[in-house]
């Protein structure tokens, strides 16, 4: 059987630390946190791989050393109030938890929905809360949030997900520039409005909803 704990402690010291992962915080998170209880049973084997994790249906998690450096970019305090888009199963929200007092996770599809309000039960996070609902149209229910992570790949910045941001808030999400190659960018909200910049090159699995408008042809 294989010894998860030590390829929690092999991730985290072989993917995200030579990653320029230096919160400490999202470390031992993910030392603790028992990743493999958050895929699917198929997919088991490859928890621990510096690699995404197909989930079916164009869905899929982040490798562990982009998702902790997305995470890291969105410079999280305790206080903040945390979205997690495309939360799928609950490992993201889990992670996030550890950071902040509130974290709202949001997920469109139930099935991912109910598991992974059953595993977060499980890990004792009660200050994560699962909605359902539409990714790109956030959850303008419990806005404004002083953080938002969006857990996969965009061709486009929802409007509706800047509107939720708090002033001084952060969006951080992967902007896809060709079929998967991309990069991590952190939107910043002030009264003057919208700052946009790149931090590190990055891919993952396109959000749906979160596709460019197809071009208007005669």
């Amino acid at each position: 059987m294989a010894d998860t704990a030590l390829q929690r402690k092999n991730m985290v010291e072989s993917q995200v630390r030579p990653s320029d992962v230096t919160d400490r915080r999202i470390m031992a998170a993910m030392q603790d946190i028992a990743r493999e209880r958050f895929v699917p049973e198929g997919q088991k084997p490859l928890a621990y791989m510096d690699e995404a994790i197909p989930f079916g249906g164009g869905r899929g998690m982040l490798a562990p050393r982009i998702f902790a450096r997305l995470v890291q970019l969105g410079n999280i305090g305790p206080g903040d109030e945390i979205l997690d888009v495309g939360c799928l199963s609950g490992y993201s929200a889990a992670v996030l938890a550890r950071l902040s007092d509130s974290v709202t996770a949001l997920e469109a599809n139930d099935t991912y929905a109910k598991s992974a309000e059953g595993e977060l039960k499980a890990q004792g996070a009660t200050n994560v809360r699962i909605v359902t609902g539409e990714l790109a149209a956030g959850h303008a229910a419990a806005a404004p949030y002083d953080v938002i992570i969006v857990e996969g790949a965009t061709e486009r910045i929802p409007e509706a997900l800047t509107d939720q941001l708090a002033s001084g808030g952060r969006l951080v999400a992967i902007e896809l520039s060709g079929r998967r190659l991309g990069q991590a960018v952190i939107i910043t909200k002030s009264a003057s409005g919208l700052t946009k910049r790149a931090a590190f090159e990055a891919s993952g699995f396109l959000l749906p909803g979160f596709e460019k408008p197809a071009a208007f042809t005669f």
